[in-house]
């Protein structure tokens, strides 16, 4: 196992027999970086903190218009290319 400040690294075998120990390092701040045989294979980091302030409504009016058309369906020659025939 690995230590740094801020990352560790961990095999995977390791990270399933601690996992709680590693979560609470990950809600602490720290990325975990898991291992297979000693080569990197995935990251788990803490998720960024969730907005409190509702977003506002708005903020882009009169930039985007729904075409007239947005509902009806697509035509053959799109959907064919679509569906690979």
């Amino acid at each position: 196992m690995t230590h740094n400040m801020t990352m560790i690294k961990v095999n995977i075998a390791e990270a399933k027999l601690h996992l709680s120990k590693y979560v609470k390092r990950v809600e602490a701040g720290q990325t975990v970086v898991l291992a297979r045989r000693n080569q990197p294979v995935a990251e788990i980091r803490p998720l960024g903190k969730a907005s409190r302030t509702p977003r506002p409504v708005g903020r882009c009016a009169g930039e985007f218009r729904v075409p007239p058309n947005f509902d009806e369906p697509l035509p053959a020659a799109v959907l064919d290319r679509f569906e690979g025939r």
